[in-house]
């Protein structure tokens, strides 16, 4: 059929070629015309969420262009709505290798490496789209997150910095920031930006944000100006599992005991079979002083599985009661277990001295010194004993 055509145009010398070329674009138009609302339909769908269907006619669309960038950026958008991020990464990076530098496939490409946990992969792919538009806040802010996953502060921190000097309230910025410095164990710093992030949105505040800075308190020990903010967050949800923690720990921070099994026992009405917060439940109690209530705790986390701070629990329980040789039994298997808990060697040490055997609590304190890790409680202890 070409070779007729273009035999046929040689041929002609009256105009007819004209005519013939004429006829061949208006052909193509009312194509162009049909792969621009078949890319059209495909993103309206997307956003009903018909993925299925929308799919369907991106194919259609690279039938007739096989490269059509529409179509392929279209059908990483679809996969990725549906989660299926390797897919998707394929779509846009077909995409790229016809069209270097389509910010949309580029975009799309990092967002799936990012899910995917590959962040290295999605920063040099969020830096090719910052070459292209460095003013990009959404970006930004995505490549330092990526940063501050793979633990580079230093980056991470400059980019966080860079937005909120283009928008000075940024609320991904802040929220970033704060999880930034929480991370790196700066829990001033972290409470500073979550605190300005409340202060921007305190009318329709966010109840991640109380718990966050709640947390910090909690990190901070300063246990009592946390408990507000938990309680603020219990009052936008009565089951938020970190609010009703935040408070539980605040309260044993504080030494109240009585108020903390308040909070862990309205965790396990939610959770019954969390053995983390069974052990806690039995903290407490053993630390007011009710051993019952305490051991049935401790083998109810045990009755879930081996937990070694229920043993240890059982263990401080028979300390307490004087029945200091099967505590040493318990201690000694322990460490056995964990030998890098300093703790264990203290309690273990604590029970040789009230049976009057002090050169065994020297021999195992310094047990502990002798794996090379250091410990100012153990070193206090050792000069007690020693004095």
């Amino acid at each position: 059929m070409e070779t007729n055509f273009y035999t046929q145009t040689d041929k002609t010398s009256d105009g007819c070629s004209d005519n013939l070329e004429e006829q061949s674009i208006n052909q193509s138009i009312p194509e162009e015309n049909e792969v621009a609302e078949l890319s059209k339909k495909g993103y309206a769908l997307i956003k009903e969420n018909k993925i299925d269907e929308a799919k369907n006619a991106f194919k259609i669309i690279l039938e007739k262009d096989e490269n059509n960038n529409y179509a392929l950026v279209g059908l990483g958008d679809a996969e990725r709505k549906q989660n299926r991020f390797s897919d998707a990464a394929d779509y846009y990076s077909r995409c790229l290798a016809s069209h270097p530098g389509n910010n949309y496939a580029l975009f799309g490409l990092a967002d799936c490496y990012k899910a995917m946990n590959q962040y290295h992969k999605a920063i040099d792919i969020w830096e090719q789209y910052l070459v292209h538009d460095d003013k990009n806040i959404t970006v930004l802010t995505r490549v330092a997150d990526a940063y501050r996953k793979i633990r580079d502060f230093k980056k991470s921190k400059q980019l966080y910095l860079r937005v909120l000097d283009m928008e000075i309230e940024n609320a991904y910025a802040l929220i970033g920031l704060g999880h930034l410095h929480y991370d790196f164990k700066e829990y001033r710093d972290a409470l500073y930006y979550w605190a300005k992030m409340l202060e921007v949105n305190e009318a329709a505040v966010d109840i991640r944000v109380l718990t966050s800075i709640g947390n910090c308190h909690r990190k901070l020990k300063t246990f009592d100006k946390g408990v507000c903010y938990f309680e603020r967050a219990l009052q936008m949800d009565a089951r938020n599992f970190y609010a009703l923690f935040g408070l539980a720990d605040c309260y044993r921070g504080m030494n109240q005991q009585f108020r903390s099994i308040e909070y862990w026992n309205k965790i396990l009405e939610l959770d019954p079979k969390n053995k983390v917060i069974l052990t806690r439940t039995g903290d407490a109690y053993r630390n007011m002083g009710d051993y019952v209530t305490a051991a049935d705790y401790y083998n109810r986390a045990l009755n879930i599985e081996y937990d070694l701070y229920a043993v240890l629990g059982l263990a401080l329980i028979s300390k307490g009661e004087g029945r200091y040789e099967e505590a040493i039994i318990s201690l000694s298997r322990l460490i056995q277990t964990d030998p890098k808990n300093q703790r264990l060697y203290i309690d273990l040490a604590d029970c040789y001295i009230k049976t009057n055997r002090k050169a065994e609590a020297v021999d195992i304190l310094q047990d502990f010194q002798k794996l090379g890790l250091r410990s100012s409680a153990v070193t206090e202890m050792l000069e007690k004993i020693s004095a």
